[in-house]
């Protein structure tokens, strides 16, 4: 009976050093590896110098500044992020990664630091007036979605009667909808007003209003809570000085960043 507290201390010892392997992983290599597809303007995208930037950039960019890391970004397309992070290849994802009930069952989430929500891109003037999915829930309409995310759950729910396409990125989706492959991209709000003012001379048009409305956040490992903690008071602190608030108005408000973008 002696033994018993013992081995009840040795199990939470083990327990508590397991569970934040992840923060001394990071301290002790002096690393912090985000992972982002760099192709979800304005979130993350790549520059003209080849870098990344963008407003989860920014932030990640902050973050390990703090922690006094180097920032090191791993680039992953989007329907590979979450399960990289699962497998330990990445710390933390910064990536306009949506919070829902599913993903947060495997993994954490810190936020939202950003509501968005889903709109369209197109060039058929028929559907610039789109108010509801179900006016796009029509077997002639072809549409155009990032793989694995959100907007294919959404699309598929909404509007199971349209041709919908997942794509890898956002730029064949584009090119997609220049060409008339298909008749629009479903996806968040910020991409398609991003690729509006990106494409002046295309005749993209996008929604006045989303036609729904959801959280973005932070992805995160489950199993450290030291790690998760100091990313919510991390965020939580970029909020109350209004710094969050500065960075959203630079980056989905200014557009005085968009000749850096690589075209």
């Amino acid at each position: 009976m002696r033994r018993i507290p013992l081995l009840i201390l040795a199990l939470f010892t083990i327990h508590f050093c397991t569970a934040q392997t992840i923060l001394n992983r990071i301290e002790k290599s002096g690393e912090l590896r985000v992972g982002t597809s760099g192709t979800q303007p304005p979130f993350s995208m790549e520059s003209t110098t080849g870098e990344l930037m963008g407003y989860e950039i920014e932030i990640a960019t902050r973050l390990a500044q703090e922690m006094g890391v180097k920032l090191t970004t791993v680039r992953i397309p989007f329907a590979e992020l979450l399960p990289a992070l699962e497998k330990g290849k990445v710390d933390i994802v910064f990536s306009n990664v949506t919070i829902t009930t599913d993903r947060n069952m495997k993994i954490a989430f810190k936020g939202p630091h950003m509501i968005s929500g889903k709109s369209i891109l197109t060039k058929e003037i028929t559907l610039r007036t789109v108010t509801n999915p179900q006016e796009i829930n029509n077997s002639a309409i072809k549409i155009a979605v990032l793989q694995n995310s959100t907007s294919e759950i959404y699309a598929r729910e909404k509007t199971p009667v349209a041709k919908i396409t997942p794509v890898a990125n956002y730029d064949l989706a584009l090119e997609m909808i220049k060409t008339g492959e298909v008749d629009l991209l479903l996806a968040d709000y910020a991409i398609c007003a991003y690729s509006v003012l990106l494409n002046p001379n295309e005749g993209f048009y996008t929604l006045g209003s989303p036609l729904s409305i959801e959280p973005v956040g932070v992805a995160m490992p489950a199993g450290d809570p030291l790690f998760l903690n100091l990313v919510e008071n991390y965020i939580m602190n970029l909020e109350l000085s209004g710094y969050l608030k500065q960075l959203q108005d630079k980056w989905f408000t200014s557009g005085d960043w968009l000749d850096q973008v690589k075209k």
